[in-house]
């Protein structure tokens, strides 16, 4: 199986310390999905503010899930041009925990 992961890329109009917020409002509706323990196995990501990059893996069904509420969320709050969204075919270090 190929690893998968979503790279976003954030356009200047947005804020990015609003979209590392909706990032984290993310992860917590992953616990809540989840549980604490899971997420912090499984909800693998790495945020670039300086880049405006965030990259979340998608390999599990809790990163599928994360992946889906961050984009579904950053949607909502900023508008769908707002970010561009690329799927990667690669496996990426893991983020803060």
């Amino acid at each position: 199986m190929t690893p998968t992961s979503y790279r976003y890329t954030f356009e200047p109009q947005a804020s990015i310390e609003e979209i590392e917020d909706t990032l984290v409002l993310s992860r917590v509706a992953i616990e809540s999905l989840h549980g604490e323990s899971q997420t912090r196995l499984d909800a693998t990501y790495t945020f670039d503010a300086a880049n405006r990059t965030c990259v979340i893996d998608a390999d599990t069904p809790v990163g599928r899930d994360f992946n889906r509420l961050f984009a579904g969320f950053l949607a909502r709050e900023f508008g769908p041009a707002s970010f561009r969204v690329e799927r990667l075919n690669t496996t990426i270090e893991p983020g803060p925990v």
